[in-house]
This record gives structure tokens, C-alpha cells and sequence, in this order.
């Protein structure tokens, strides 16, 4: 196997109360080589094999690699948002819980399993919302707006969600601030801007903004993909509200990773353009044989692509770091006991406003039921 190559990755730091002006960070991404053909049906067999020895579960995002989404589901485990996976290994007999994403959603699965133990293929593999959120500065942030209901988005750290009154997801995030404006609420909003003036405008709240943002959804580029629209009129729109204003303006469906693969189902619709990560292409094609998918433009003019549509840090989980920490047992994600106690309670908070909307949030391997599945929850 070849050295993982170490590549730099930037986004965007918040404007800080000071008003210092935003900074351009550096991050880095390990990116795994690809295995042979050969290499890859043998890791595929070893994981297999070590996952029953270990009795233990594997649960997936729909951005990873195709291959461990379906390792994933042929193994009796989960490929799903982050929220479901959590959930799924929390119903799971499993003890040990094997998380391919990012660390906010180990740690997710962390908090709601603290009785199990969660590895991860590789834990470096993190998400820009969550680096551009630190919790000591979103601490005194939040110290700085005592009247505000603090509300934060499933992408953030432990830390962050232990500080907050509520979590949300992208599909859930809506109906929560309806009802917190409604009981005359002032918010708190963190992390990504472009998720939060998109709530802001549809329910006309009063929220503060942290300026973070996804550098995948970020580049999608507004200009460029009203001229790919025009070279596909009959596509339907499908975009992430993390997605600048300019590009979900344009969409026929704004949603979660669950409610777009489910928009794929409707009959009258043959082609579709994508404003989310590249990696859940693989499961709306699963979902749709025989349809069109297009990605929304991250290029064009004054483009920089930092992302070219797909998460770095995801792009870090691989089948052969996924064979090593099942071999091993390193990788393991630890979250501070009183932390977690903390964090559950935001994330319980949210739970309860779902059930309370008799929202059906299991999950189920019929796609074409996935519309209703994932009606009132689910996050990026």
C-alpha cells in the first residue's frame, strides 16, 4: 500500500467579537491511496471476518467511500446521516460501534453509546464547521449573549453541544426555531451561516450568527449552476441548505442528505444536479437506476475548488485503515464523561421535540419509503 498523501485544506475562521477580520486557516487531510483491485476484495474479506470476531457493528456516512457504504450494509450495519448512525448503534447489540465519518459524529455515537466502545478508521478525520467553532471562543461567545437560546448544529465538537440549550439537524433545525420564535425566543446560532440565514429567512427569527461554513458546500457556485440549469432544463435542483444563498435559490429541493436521496424517488424527474457532497451519488443512483445525477459547480470563474464537492476528511476513511483499527483496537473515541452528560442533554432535547412530532426516524432499507423516513430529522 502506498503512503497516504498529506494534503493542506483551508477554510474560513468566524470574524471574531474583537472584529478581527476573518481569517484563512490551514488544515491538513491525510488521503488514502486507492487499493488494487486484488487488495481491495482482500481487505474487504479480512473486515468481514474481523467485524463478526469482534462482534462488532459498522456504521457509515453516505459521503465516505462506496465501498464501505456498502461493506456497511453487507455486514448488517447502517449508511445513514449522522444522527441515524449514532441512533443505530445505540439499538444495536453490538458493543463495539466502528463510526466511518468525521470525529463529531464518533463523538455522537459516543454520547448516546457511552457504555460501548466507538473506533474510528482514522481520528484526524474532522469537519471545517466543527475546526471553525472552537469551545472556548464559542464559550465566551455565548457568555457575551446571556439572553440568547443557544442553539448549535450536529456538526460541532462535544464541547460546543455541552454549551448549547438545543442541537439540531438540517431537516429538524426549521421546526425548532418555528418553535422557539414562537414562544418569543431570542438565538444563538453556530456553526455554518448559510444553514442559519436559510432558517432565519423562512421563519423570521432573531438570531445571532457564528460565521462558519462547509467547504464542500461553500463552493458551490450560484452563477455557474444557473448556466448548467440552462444546459439541462429539465433537471430538478437538489442542494444542501449549507449551500450559499445564490445556489439554494435555485434549488426544487433544499434537505438533508436523507430527504435529497429521497427526492430522487419522484417519477416525474429523470435528471438531477446535486449541491452536496459528491459521495452520496453513489446512493442516489442505488435509488434511482437509470436516472441522470449532475454535480452542482464548484468551478468557474474566481473559483478556487477548494473541496471540488467532496469532504477531504472523509475521503481519510479507507478500507485498509478500517481493517487496522479492528485489528488493533486504536482509534478509540473518548469523550469526557461530564461533557457527554451535558451534550446528551441538547441532543435529548431535540430527540423529544421529534417524538413529540411523531416523526419516524427509523430506518429502514426501502428507499422509496425514505420521503416520509426522514421527515422530521436528520442531519447532514
Amino acid at each position: 500500500m502506498e503512503t497516504p498523501v498529506i494534503k493542506t485544506v483551508q477554510f474560513d475562521l468566524p470574524k471574531m467579537n474583537n472584529g478581527a477580520c476573518i481569517n484563512t486557516a490551514d488544515a491538513w487531510a491525510r488521503v488514502p491511496a486507492a487499493p488494487s483491485p486484488a487488495e481491495k476484495a482482500e481487505l474487504k474479506e479480512r473486515i468481514k471476518r474481523l467485524l463478526k470476531e469482534k462482534q462488532a457493528v459498522l456504521v457509515a456516512h453516505y459521503y465516505v467511500d462506496a465501498d464501505l457504504q456498502d461493506l456497511a450494509e453487507e455486514t448488517g450495519g447502517c449508511v445513514s446521516d449522522s444522527l441515524e448512525m449514532a441512533r443505530f448503534g445505540r439499538d444495536h447489540p453490538a458493543k463495539t460501534l466502528v463510526v466511518a465519518g468525521v470525529r463529531f459524529m464518533g463523538e455522537t455515537s459516543k454520547i448516546l453509546n457511552p457504555n460501548k466502545t466507538v473506533l474510528m478508521p482514522d481520528l484526524d478525520a474532522t469537519c471545517s464547521l466543527d475546526l471553525g467553532c472552537p469551545a472556548d471562543e464559542f464559550a465566551a461567545f455565548c457568555d457575551a449573549h446571556p439572553d440568547r437560546t443557544v442553539v448549535v448544529y450536529a456538526n460541532t465538537s462535544a464541547a460546543v453541544k455541552a454549551r448549547a440549550d438545543w442541537m439540531v439537524t438540517s431537516s429538524i433545525g426549521l421546526k425548532i426555531v418555528e418553535h422557539l420564535h414562537a414562544q418569543g425566543k431570542k438565538i444563538l446560532w453556530a456553526p455554518d451561516r448559510h444553514l442559519g440565514s436559510y432558517i432565519q429567512k423562512q421563519t423570521g427569527a432573531d438570531m445571532l450568527m457564528w460565521q462558519g461554513s462547509c467547504i464542500v458546500h461553500d463552493e458551490f457556485k450560484g452563477i455557474e449552476l444557473e448556466l448548467l440549469r440552462k444546459e439541462h432544463p429539465n433537471a430538478k435542483v437538489l442542494v444542501h441548505p449549507e449551500s450559499p444563498e445564490a445556489v439554494v435559490a435555485q434549488a426544487d429541493v433544499v434537505g438533508s442528505t436523507s430527504q435529497l436521496i429521497a427526492a430522487t424517488q419522484v417519477p416525474d424527474a429523470n435528471e438531477f444536479i446535486v449541491a452536496t457532497d459528491n459521495g452520496i451519488l453513489h446512493k442516489m443512483k442505488m435509488a434511482a437506476p437509470g436516472k441522470i445525477f449532475i454535480e452542482a459547480p464548484t468551478a468557474g470563474n474566481s473559483a478556487t475548488c477548494k473541496s471540488c464537492a467532496h469532504c477531504p476528511w472523509m475521503a481519510m476513511n479507507s478500507l485498509q485503515n478500517l481493517a487496522d483499527v479492528l485489528e488493533t483496537g486504536r482509534n478509540e473515541i473518548h469523550v469526557d464523561p461530564e461533557i457527554g452528560r451535558k451534550a446528551y442533554t441538547c441532543i435529548d432535547r431535540m430527540l423529544t421535540f421529534a417524538a413529540q412530532l411523531k416523526a419516524n426516524v427509523r430506518p429502514s432499507s426501502d428507499l422509496a419509503k425514505e420521503q416520509n423516513l426522514f421527515s422530521g430529522i436528520g442531519p447532514a
